[in-house]
């Protein structure tokens, strides 16, 4: 049994509020991120575990509660294991159960689809197990000032809760999306400690629904304008006519519209579109700002000032900048696999001279479409790092701070957590991506 009596004593706990500074250059991030996703790409993905635990490592050390830095212990050889195990398991659990789904769907229903909806339903339970599982092993995985954080062990109980919370927001149109979010962050965070001292979720449900106005306001608009061009003011006289149409024939339905008017208000929809957007990543992280404020343990409060636009503003450039690049790296690609192995003429043609990639091996040209696409993903997730997960752990870093510190006097240390596959559930899944 562990001695936690060995530990040294944490540093002396300040006399006043506590702020959270955050330390680390985009740019020193950038190369930490090229060099071990290039590793990553290298090693035929395995040494992502080691990427992933010198990331977290690298976020972790610059987050800096009162000036001393957070910690993450994580191995990345646990990491490993642990997705072989889960990968084990899953396989065995999805290959029988889709064996019996796919019997049971031929046998009653003389069809495949049921099965592969029934298939698709069963994976949703161990989307939130390891979701929850992933959020165990990292808290499990991190320390301050000396002192390990936890979460009890609960997954199954989530993976329940999440499923009837979304339910009840599909079936009530997503007005108790606030209620789901608030329960399941109170069962998270009921469950976590920090070292001796369990946390603690205040306020309502309702309170989420300040963090939902951008969303609110946007879909009346879009119900509004659904009820212009399809009621009110028609875009075509038949319209129900028109929509039969399109659900049967698709686009085709465009060229029998007759009596169109008014067809530039179809341009509206992007806007809209684009507001819907900002609605719900406001509603994400305002609804943190929100929930953190209630976040209570034994003479510890937390207070939250983070800015819901501002930090909608970083995730729509951010993403704009990496998915940008993306499409441009994945049409290069295209563009080159068309020169190395599409047909010759075509080619010819459009340049106006012999192609100079057509006379080179086949097996060169493979090596070197390989070697782009992993290098176009390889980039995207650096830029992903560098404009959106960087400036976003930043400005909330920076937003948050602890106004009561009196209770970090009396915590004590915690033992470790173990169990078996780590996040293993998450990578097999392909949860784990993100830090």
């Amino acid at each position: 049994m562990t001695d936690l009596t060995s530990f040294p004593a944490p540093p002396p706990v300040p006399a006043q509020g506590m702020d959270i500074a955050f330390v680390g250059s985009r740019s020193s991030l950038f190369w930490l991120a090229l060099k071990t996703g290039f590793l990553t790409v290298l090693t035929l993905g395995f040494y992502r575990f080691w990427m992933k635990t010198r990331l977290r490592r690298w976020y972790w050390s610059a987050i800096r509660p009162g000036g001393h830095p957070m910690e993450y212990v994580g191995d990345p050889w646990e990491k490993l294991l642990g997705f072989f195990i889960a990968v084990v398991i899953l396989t065995f659990y999805i290959g029988i159960v889709n064996l019996i789904l796919m019997f049971v769907s031929f046998s009653v229903f003389n069809s495949s689809w049921v099965g592969y909806l029934a298939s698709f339903a069963g994976v949703i339970p161990i989307w939130f197990y390891a979701l929850y599982r992933a959020r165990r092993y990292v808290l499990g995985r991190t320390r301050w000032r000396g002192v390990r954080f936890g979460l009890e062990p609960g997954a199954m109980g989530y993976a329940v809760r999440a499923l009837v919370h979304w339910m009840a927001t599909i079936l009530t149109l997503g007005i108790l999306w606030p209620n789901m979010t608030f329960q399941l962050e109170k069962y998270r965070t009921d469950r976590t400690f920090f070292g001796s001292a369990k946390l603690h979720q205040g306020g309502h449900w309702w309170m989420l629904y300040r963090a939902a106005l951008p969303m609110i306001f946007v879909v009346l608009i879009a119900g509004l304008f659904a009820l212009w061009v399809m009621r009110l003011d028609p875009l075509t006289q038949d319209m129900v006519a028109f929509v039969e149409d399109y659900m049967e024939n698709g686009d085709e339905a465009f060229l029998r519209i007759t009596g169109v008017s008014n067809v530039w208000r179809l341009w509206l929809v992007i806007p809209l579109l684009l507001g819907l957007l900002y609605g719900a990543i406001h509603y994400r992280f305002a609804s943190k700002r929100i929930l953190a404020n209630h976040k209570t343990a034994e003479g510890i409060a937390f207070q939250s000032v983070l800015s819901g636009p501002r930090v909608s503003v970083i995730y729509i450039l951010g993403t704009f900048i990496a998915y940008t690049f993306l499409v441009l790296g994945v049409i290069v690609v295209f563009g080159v696999a068309a020169a190395t192995l599409g047909p010759q003429v075509l080619i010819e043609t459009q340049i106006g001279s012999e192609n100079p990639l057509a006379g080179l091996p086949r097996a060169l040209s493979f090596v070197i479409l390989a070697v782009l696409y992993l290098s176009v993903f390889l980039m995207w997730g650096v830029l992903h790092n560098a404009f959106v997960t960087y400036p976003l752990m930043r400005h909330m870093a920076l937003t948050t701070s602890l106004l009561d510190i009196s209770g970090l006097a009396q915590i004590s240390q915690r033992a470790r957590d173990e169990f078996a596959e780590a996040e293993g559930f998450a990578e097999a899944l392909d949860l784990g991506a993100a830090i």
